[in-house]
């Protein structure tokens, strides 16, 4: 049987479309307002839905802050697989680009970073979520480690370069870490650099465009 349309659109594409704008607006009010400024009642007020749509989508508030959660960790972490790809083999270039993509995400979308940065600290269902995630961009990162000792090497270094990566821009978004946008890119570009480069050498620090920040 044909799937029943109204208006020319069907009703699972009219179902697609409000899921994505209750995630919008549960991203944007934890994201600016913080995970307590998100309920069933406030969503769908800003959304302009009935809790009836709601529920065609979500169980329930949790459900709806974890999908919008897990919808921003995917776009920084797809942002981040594209930006190596395509950036080349060289190991400095590949920095670069990750960085430049994370920082786009994180610091031109501001809600969005704060989502994923910041909000897992105070909401006990994120917190526990993100720490189920991080093996995600642990993993990642550790993939760009190869040449940097043993499997236990790479994997210690990847969880202590995307921890302190983490903070710093949740410093940055946060406001305690005052420092112009540019240096901070170019000193996680450094860190990067640092954690990649062979035992006992040390990163480029001059004449690549990466100025060592202190």
């Amino acid at each position: 049987m044909a799937e029943r349309s109204w208006g020319g659109t069907k009703l699972a594409d009219r179902r697609a479309a409000r899921r994505e704008i209750l995630l919008d607006t549960a991203e944007r009010l934890a994201g600016e307002e913080g995970c307590a400024a998100v309920t069933v009642r406030s969503v769908c007020r800003q959304a302009r839905l009935t809790d009836r749509y709601f529920y065609e989508s979500f169980t329930g508030r949790d459900d709806l802050l974890l999908a919008a959660f897990e919808r921003v960790a995917d776009e920084a972490r797809n942002a981040l697989e594209k930006a190596v790809a395509l950036s080349g083999p060289p190991l400095e270039l590949r920095a670069r680009a990750a960085v430049a993509a994370f920082v786009a995400l994180v610091l031109d979308a501001p809600h969005k970073g704060r989502l994923l940065l910041l909000e897992p600290f105070a909401d006990p269902v994120l917190g526990a979520h993100s720490h189920r995630l991080m093996p995600v961009f642990t993993d990642l990162v550790g993939g760009q480690l190869a040449r940097t000792g043993d499997s236990v090497d790479r994997r210690m270094a990847a969880h202590a370069l995307v921890g302190g990566l983490a903070n710093l821009f949740a410093g940055w978004l946060h406001g305690t870490l005052d420092v112009p946008r540019e240096r901070l890119e170019a000193h996680c570009v450094q860190l990067v650099l640092a954690a990649t480069s062979p035992r006992g050498s040390s990163p480029p620090a001059r004449g690549t465009g990466c100025p060592t920040v202190t």
